[in-house]
């Protein structure tokens, strides 16, 4: 009896810490990531399929979002989008995390010439916006949903490199990093086996944020014709050709940027609420 009350009362302490915020925007998250792949398997409609007979609809029952100006269903496209915008976002995430986090490590390890070249490099790639770079790679290699991502990807090098190194410059001064040295460890042993795995909390937040900002970057690139291609559907490209069209098909501008804000907020929320959860100052607040 004893052992069950202890299993409840940790329990109950554990859901103490997650914020309201974190469980609503993990459950728009999942819900997104749900309709995303569903769409590989299942959509309304074909989005391939034109139908002009069918142009312009409004909601009903039979497209419950609508139909576009080739007759497409509207709720089909934001199903395949979706999985677009997010794997865009993921990928990008991954190539920030996997060379900005090692480069910000080796700025906190390694100071004088070494850091200060990482980080000054970092600062030349931060002045360039996605937009712009994309602009420059599509020039070079063409529009596409590739060069959104490398483009999207490079961009968040600098953010990730920043906030390892902010963390890690802090931890070197630690106790626990002294006695690993006294020990006889490499930097490089140090590094990984201490350092990295106390940043890991700190990385998983920004990883959330910036998957929020890579739907939105992704949206951006697509809107100006930079993203996936026709006929692959994109969140951005739906906005952009529904601009003309506003004032009598709305429904084609609303649903989709209805989408990337769901997408936005939730893992917004799930950042903020990770960041609450992982921080003890905060967790000691409440």
């Amino acid at each position: 009896m004893n052992d069950q009350a202890k299993v409840i009362g940790t329990t109950s302490n554990a859901w103490h810490g997650v914020s309201t915020g974190f469980l609503i925007g993990a459950g728009l998250c999942l819900l997104t990531i749900f309709v995303a792949l569903l769409s590989f398997i299942w959509t309304p409609y074909d989005v391939t399929d034109l139908n002009v007979t069918q142009k312009l609809l409004s909601p009903s029952f039979a497209h419950p979002f609508g139909t576009d100006h080739f007759g497409r269903d509207v709720l089909s496209m934001i199903m395949v989008g979706a999985r677009n915008s997010l794997a865009v976002a993921l990928v990008a995430v991954i190539i920030g995390a996997g060379i900005g986090t090692p480069l910000g490590l080796l700025a906190a390890a390694r100071h004088g010439m070494v850091g200060e070249v990482v980080m000054r490099t970092n600062d030349l790639i931060f002045a360039f916006p996605s937009l712009l770079m994309a602009v420059m790679i599509t020039a070079v290699f063409g529009p596409g949903a590739i060069n959104a991502i490398v483009a999207i990807g490079i961009f968040n090098i600098p953010v990730f490199a920043r906030v390892a190194r902010g963390a890690a410059i802090g931890l070197w001064t630690r106790e626990f990093i002294l006695s690993a040295r006294t020990a006889g460890k490499s930097t490089f042993l140090i590094s990984i086996q201490h350092i990295l795995p106390n940043l890991l909390g700190l990385l998983i937040v920004q990883g959330a944020i910036q998957f929020a900002l890579g739907v939105v970057a992704e949206a951006g690139l697509s809107y100006v014709g930079l993203g996936a291609q026709p006929p692959m559907p994109s969140w951005g490209r739906m906005l952009a050709e529904a601009q003309t069209m506003i004032g009598f098909a709305p429904w084609l501008a609303i649903f989709p940027g209805f989408a990337i804000m769901i997408v936005v907020f939730g893992f917004g929320l799930v950042g903020d609420g990770l960041r609450d959860f992982l921080d003890p100052r905060i967790r000691q607040e409440r």
